[in-house]
């Protein structure tokens, strides 16, 4: 396949055709946008309903946690597969497929009555994730053949991407308010439904003529590979602790299998992921930026909506209101970022944002005194236009690659955001729980309690909260509240720390002049 580009009503070799006019090309945009908010919202709106569920199904510890997990490991591991399969076989039809399983997963919650059923659901749910997310970025890539509309088709992903994240919970809050834990997954099946039919008429169909061998044992390879990583991250997360040898074993045996899958992919001439694209400076600076927003966002929106709901006693509608201002400077400094990158550069754009991220996460470490709403709203607003920079991090990753491994670098780039989610919440988590640990150790109202049950408080904050409103000891509420509190402003010096330094590191990284809007491949 040619990497020039052709008009954009020229038909693409193993494709149907682009869509044809400025109109139908952004409608395709808003059909691929609509179906990701579903995803990010999904991804979110689980955490508002777990309790609901939890005291109905009454799964085990370990039940619990797969129901979290699965859905994480299971699109991890499957989004290389899936992004080369769709290359063979045809990016729409792999997209339309998705949006079948992901609409009748949501819809067989119907007849879940048990942690089990559950789990099964969310892991389908995680296939049909995987066959949706690179296929939305592939597809703007073969869609948008002008660089600059493809910047602002991009910016318009991300913006949704982040609106996504943070309607999550406050869909999850009205519903819960109204309807049962089930309407947290029904509510996609409509959705689906309608970007299935307008899919069929909008989308482009898009393949690579020659492909080469499908590389069966590459694929085993990065799924499990991808699988054990990502089980381990989130262990050592969980046990804000390093010292878990079960978890050591599978994050060793995991990057083994990925060392493996990286050099049997560099020495094929028709590798399943095509590695080389990282040999692009600007390339590997949109995906480390990508990982690294991500890193940041996701680890905020955990410990605040925790802070909000257990420590300044919001609700969860009220936490979901709460958390809009991340998203709303989200979504603004994503539209914004294409055109001020024409202004001052593409790399000081991308690495602003990344050290205004950092900022807003140093801001509620260093707020002297008694953290209040409106040093939160501050911190949110400059994370949330922090990351805005993933406009610009997607138009490098996809800006210099060629149609025919759009693919590739959509895949590449979903498992960016993936592992930045996990470490933001395992790196970041784990200084905040250990935090919390050995400050409200160090107070009085633990003393009074039984053994057993001060070790469940000790645990975590909503364990302590309950335990406190269970027996009525209000001051075992405000230690936990206040080592809560201290422990997150701790971690959002550390989060900021290494924010401010992954924004050097793009910046050094992205060549300088890298112009998005200019003609690339």
């Amino acid at each position: 396949m040619s990497t020039a580009h052709p008009a954009p009503t020229a038909p693409l070799p193993g494709s149907a055709g682009r869509p044809r006019g400025r109109g139908r090309r952004w409608a395709a945009l808003a059909v691929l946008t609509a179906s990701l908010l579903v995803i990010t919202m999904d991804m979110t709106i689980l955490n508002i309903a777990i309790p609901e569920m939890s005291a109905e199904l009454e799964p085990t510890a370990a039940q619990q946690l797969w129901i979290v997990d699965v859905y994480s490991l299971v699109l991890a591991g499957l989004l290389v597969s899936f992004a080369a399969i769709a290359d063979r076989w045809g990016r729409k039809r792999m997209l339309m497929l998705g949006y079948a399983i992901f609409g009748a997963a949501s819809l067989l919650v119907l007849l879940a009555d048990s942690a089990e059923a559950v789990i099964a659901i969310r892991a389908l749910l995680g296939v049909g994730g995987a066959m949706i997310m690179p296929m939305t970025l592939s597809l703007i890539r073969i869609i948008f053949t002008d660089a600059r509309e493809r910047a602002t088709a991009l910016s318009v992903w991300a913006a949704v991407s982040g609106l996504g994240a943070a309607i999550g919970p406050l869909l999850g809050g009205v519903l819960l308010e109204h309807f049962s834990w089930h309407a947290a997954f029904i509510v996609n099946v409509p959705l689906m439904l309608l970007a299935i039919v307008a899919g069929l008429f909008l989308l482009p169909e898009s393949r690579v003529p020659a492909t080469g061998r499908w590389d069966a044992f590459a694929a085993l390879l990065s799924l499990a590979g991808m699988t054990l990583l990502v089980w381990a991250i989130k262990t050592f997360g969980k046990h804000a602790s390093l010292a878990v040898p079960e978890a050591w074993a599978a994050f060793l045996a995991g990057a083994a299998l990925l060392a493996w899958f990286t050099v049997r992919c560099l020495r094929r001439p028709d590798p399943l992921l095509d590695l080389r694209l990282f040999r692009d400076r600007t390339f590997g600076a949109g995906i480390v930026a990508a990982l690294g927003s991500t890193f940041a966002m996701i680890a905020a929106l955990l410990l605040l909506a925790q802070w909000m709901q257990l420590v300044d006693g919001a609700s969860p509608v009220e936490t979901g209101l709460r958390l809009f201002p991340i998203a709303i400077a989200g979504a603004l400094a994503s539209l914004a970022a294409p055109p001020l990158a024409r202004v001052i550069g593409a790399r000081a754009v991308l690495s602003g944002g990344l050290g205004l991220a950092g900022i807003g996460m140093l801001v509620m470490g260093l707020q002297p005194g008694v953290l209040g709403a409106v040093t939160v709203t501050v911190t949110l607003v400059l994370i949330g236009a922090g990351t805005g920079s993933l406009a610009i991090a997607s138009a490098m990753i996809m800006h210099g690659t060629p149609e025919e491994k759009a693919g590739n670098a959509g895949a590449l780039e979903e498992t960016s955001y993936e592992l930045g989610a996990l470490l933001g919440v395992a790196v970041l988590g784990s200084i905040a729980a250990l935090m919390y640990r050995a400050e409200f150790e160090a107070g009085r109202a633990l003393l009074a309690l039984d053994p057993a049950i001060r070790a469940q408080a000790e645990d975590s904050l909503g364990a302590a909260v309950a335990i406190a409103e269970g027996n009525g000891l209000p001051q075992l509420a405000s230690e936990a509240g206040v080592a809560f509190t201290h422990s997150m402003q701790t971690t959002g010096i550390a989060g900021g720390a290494i924010m401010l330094a992954v924004a050097v590191l793009v910046f050094l990284m992205t060549p300088k002049g890298t112009d998005i809007s200019a003609s690339g491949h």
